[in-house]
């Protein structure tokens, strides 16, 4: 006696609904990125002499940051005159990509910044959204809470995580014309 087995076409639900994955991972601006610390050019770690700091200025290599993204801080508790790291930019805009005061997360913060704001948001009008969660790089909270921003009054909807595991974040009705 035969038995009947049956067989189900297996279906790709998420490869046919009609989301559209937003990858922050695509935003993410390559390059090697370093802290310039003026901590180290302070006398006694207290103070900057106007100076010698001209002086390190002339005679630093700046070349040495060529092609890199730059965040200024100063790691001890001091005083900085801003025209200080003014003079830091000045030097080093001509062999850098990136240059921010700021820390390490500042600079990422900002370099997703411009990335973000050149995405074409139309594209993604009146769609559903799915803004990817993991990713093979670091991705900083602030762009998916600007991404989110931008995309609220465009998106019908929005979720984050994966196509086939989402937690949605909105969902806005549309209007018929």
């Amino acid at each position: 006696m035969k038995t009947m087995e049956t067989e189900k076409e297996i279906i790709n639900k998420v490869a046919l609904s009609p989301m559209v994955v937003l990858n922050l991972e695509d935003a993410y601006v390559p390059g090697e990125r370093l802290v310039f610390d003026i901590a180290p050019y302070l006398y006694q770690g207290i103070i900057l002499k106007e100076k010698d700091f001209r002086e390190f200025l002339k005679s630093h290599d700046w070349q040495q940051y060529s092609g890199k993204h730059i965040a200024l801080i100063c790691s001890e508790d001091a005083i900085i005159p801003t025209w200080a790291y003014m003079l830091l930019a000045i030097h080093l805009q001509p062999f850098v990509k990136t240059v921010v005061f700021g820390n390490l997360l500042n600079l990422e913060q900002q370099l997703f910044q411009q990335a973000i704001s050149n995405i074409d948001l139309e594209q993604y009008r009146n769609s559903k959204v799915v803004i990817k969660g993991c990713s093979k790089v670091p991705v900083p909270e602030y762009a998916f809470v600007e991404i989110s921003r931008l995309l609220t009054p465009v998106a019908q909807s929005l979720m984050f995580g994966e196509p086939c595991s989402t937690v949605p974040l909105m969902k806005r009705k549309l209007s018929v014309l």
